[in-house]
């Protein structure tokens, strides 16, 4: 049986363009950048220039990305970092309710240790008023974080009028683009983002290395300690193969981002409209046109998510009921919650993330099959449905 995968917001196949480029830097170009003869400056070379790649596709400039081990690291370095860097200033963060767990958990662990934090709402569609945002600046305040893109509900927040307001106000803005680097196009400056997170295995890229974009002249100490690489901004031996493959995966997407984008989206509308046709009782979740190119989630009353994954999966497709982060936890999406959506209903959540690689056929398989699994579900539930 063929494998369909259609979960590439948990994570993408590595390109073999990147594959090919990371390969040497394991072998033959294996040298610690750090040191100074020639294979070490071979690799040092090599990360400069990826540097320069993913600086490119953020219309940053290179000295202002830092390599890292992904995007949980990048989110801990961001808030960590500016709230500790700025004391003196202010003790007061602002984020929002659904947030990836590696921002949300590392603004619980900052309170636990004497800081302040706003987790602000958001609305039925998973969006942030940025008029909340301006309202919660106080004196105080020296981080605003909120996500470009929601990686459950796919929807796209307004992070340049957010961080419009920010600068207005000179606090910090961080802005977690894990599902939207190399997918969406992204202007740090004309964005007004001070610090972001990348992750590599968000864009065909390898697992273990991401970057964050931390603005010249920002307030903020190291996360990681101990020898001087990155500008002693993030101590220890460089990733250099993975390093190597995030900036091939970057330059991959400069060139294929648009043609990638309209693609999904005709994918992702037509799959909506097909599911809310075929299947009685779904409701959309995410914002219907601010929303990732390739993010379907929906809620199917009267079914429950898990058994609907693993259903699919016996039919040969990969999908996921949430965040790939908490998978294997039986409590509904705190996304989903966020957004006034009943337990109970939440429950019953299929996520479906598109790729460079889907075709419509599969999309076809998918609709095929997926009507009578919710069927068979529906029968087996005790879940009455509401509507």
């Amino acid at each position: 049986m063929k494998t369909i995968y259609l979960d590439h917001a948990a994570t993408t196949p590595t390109d073999r363009e990147v594959v090919a480029a990371m390969t040497p830097y394991f072998t033959d170009k294996f040298g610690n950048p750090s040191t100074l003869y020639g294979v070490g400056r071979e690799a040092k070379a090599a990360i400069e220039e990826a540097r320069e790649k993913v600086a490119s596709l953020l219309g940053a400039d290179p000295g202002e990305v830092f390599f890292t081990s992904g995007g949980t690291e990048s989110d801990n370095q961001a808030l960590v970092g500016i709230v500790y860097a700025n004391e003196k200033k202010g003790n007061h963060l602002i984020t929002c309710a659904i947030e990836h767990h590696a921002v949300l958990d590392t603004a619980e662990f900052l309170k636990r240790r004497g800081f302040e934090a706003t987790i602000l709402p958001v609305d039925k569609y998973g969006m942030v008023d940025p008029e909340d945002v301006r309202r919660a600046i106080n004196g105080k305040t020296v981080l605003v974080s909120i996500m470009h893109a929601n990686n459950e509900v796919g929807t796209v927040q307004p992070v340049a009028e957010i961080g419009k307001i920010a600068r207005e106000a000179g606090v910090a803005f961080h802005t977690d683009a894990v599902q939207t680097f190399g997918h969406l196009p992204i202007d740090v400056n004309a964005m007004k983002i001070d610090l972001l997170s990348i992750s590599g295995h968000k864009l065909y890229g390898p697992k273990g290395v991401g970057a964050i974009y931390i603005r010249k002249g920002t307030r903020i100490i190291p996360f990681m300690h101990g020898g001087g690489q990155e500008s002693r901004r993030r101590a220890g031996t460089h990733n250099v193969p993975g390093i190597v493959g995030l900036g091939k995966a970057a330059e991959i997407a400069a060139v294929e981002m648009g043609s990638e984008e309209a693609h999904l989206s005709i994918l992702r509308d037509e799959l909506i409209a097909s599911i809310l046709e075929r299947v009685e009782d779904v409701r959309l979740n995410g914002h219907p046109t601010e929303r990732l190119p390739n993010n379907i989630n929906v809620c199917i009353e009267g079914a429950e998510g898990e058994a609907m994954l693993l259903s699919l999966d016996m039919e040969g497709i990969c999908v996921s009921s949430g965040s790939a982060c908490t998978s294997g936890t039986l409590n509904p999406s705190h996304v989903l919650l966020a957004m006034g959506i009943p337990a109970e209903i939440a429950h019953g959540s299929l996520r479906v993330t598109l790729g460079r690689s889907t075709t419509k056929k599969e999309i076809d398989y998918l609709l095929e099959v997926l009507p009578p699994i919710v069927e068979r579900l529906r029968k087996m539930s005790p879940l009455k449905r509401t509507r």
